[in-house]
């Protein structure tokens, strides 16, 4: 998948070895409601914008890639169960449980500043154990070959989006010339997430007094209160991730974007010529929307790589 400031795009590579790309017209919350692309907002909408566009793509490239007897069975209804069965486990492993652990280990060490929920300690070690569960979940599913190769192709879409922001041509050979990993990567959104996280609610929680009699409602009060916290610290990561990007040449940018980067050599792998075709054929289509038509949707099939060179080419001499 690939996002344009006119276009959204998605390739998949079918069973067969062809290709089908999905264009549609971006539609951008910010261009309808002004305010809501103001910094210390935009993150937020831009999160949004990013799940949904996600979901979409997920739903389109899975109906595409299963074989066609795969495909009668799995209904819109399968992809919705598997998609909130995902977002419930990911809550209880990225913020159920570093909370409890962080206050089981308070009661087991004695900690009033552990067990309470509320102190600077607590929250760094949440956060912590935030981070090393989710590096240990990226690392396991990583040693799964279906999911190696989801790496492999983060890693040709990166190094598509590096050649086109350093005016090289979109071939696979000039791919190769470029890293798997970037600083505006998702992967790199995430660690931000976490980082700013600690601090935020160690601004925060401090402040809060105790909610209930009861030292596990208490955490469970103050894991309700978190969950929708994601919103205004994924603002402030986004502007934080802006301005890392803008500095990626100083020192200070390279400091805030680094551990982002390399926490991709988990999350991208060096991708293969097919893979990279696929991330070229996306990015030429998000950012040539006027090839497909124009409209607010458009989806095409080629029979391979070579056939979308030809087509696009022509295309654009014809325009």
């Amino acid at each position: 998948m690939m996002r344009a400031p006119k276009a959204t795009s998605v390739a998949v590579r079918r069973p067969d070895g062809s290709l089908v790309v999905r264009v549609r017209k971006a539609s951008r919350l910010a261009d309808r409601r002004p305010w809501l692309g103001r910094p210390g907002i935009r993150g937020a909408t831009v999160l949004w914008e990013t799940l949904a566009d996600g979901m979409s793509a997920l739903s389109f490239s899975a109906d595409q890639a299963m074989p066609e007897e795969d495909r009668k069975k799995a209904g819109p209804w399968a992809l919705a169960a598997s998609m909130a069965t995902s977002v419930l486990f990911a809550l209880l492993l990225f913020a159920v449980l570093p909370h409890a652990l962080t206050f089981g280990l308070g009661r087991i060490l004695g900690s009033e500043a552990l067990a309470g929920g509320r102190a600077w300690p607590f929250h760094l070690v949440d956060g912590l154990l935030k981070f090393g569960l989710f590096l240990a979940f990226v690392w396991l599913t990583g040693r799964m070959p279906e999911m190696r190769r989801v790496f492999q192709y983060h890693g040709a879409e990166h190094q598509a989006v590096h050649a086109f922001e350093e005016g090289r041509p979109l071939t696979p050979e000039s791919l190769g010339e470029f890293p798997t990993a970037h600083e505006r990567c998702g992967t790199a959104f995430i660690v931000t997430v976490i980082a700013v996280s600690i601090l935020f609610f160690t601004a925060l929680f401090p402040l809060l007094p105790p909610l209930s009699e009861s030292a596990a409602w208490n955490q469970a009060i103050y894991v309700a209160i978190k969950v929708p916290m994601v919103l205004p610290i994924a603002a402030l990561s986004y502007e934080v991730i802006r301005w890392a990007w803008r500095q990626r040449n100083g020192a200070w940018g390279r400091v805030v974007s680094g551990p982002g980067v390399m926490v991709q050599r988990i999350t991208t792998q060096p991708p293969e010529r097919d893979q990279q075709e696929v991330a070229i054929v996306a990015l030429r289509s998000a950012m040539d929307p006027g090839a497909f038509g124009g409209g607010e949707e458009a989806i095409r099939t080629f029979p391979g790589y070579g056939e979308f060179e030809a087509w696009i080419g022509s295309s654009r001499e014809e325009a």
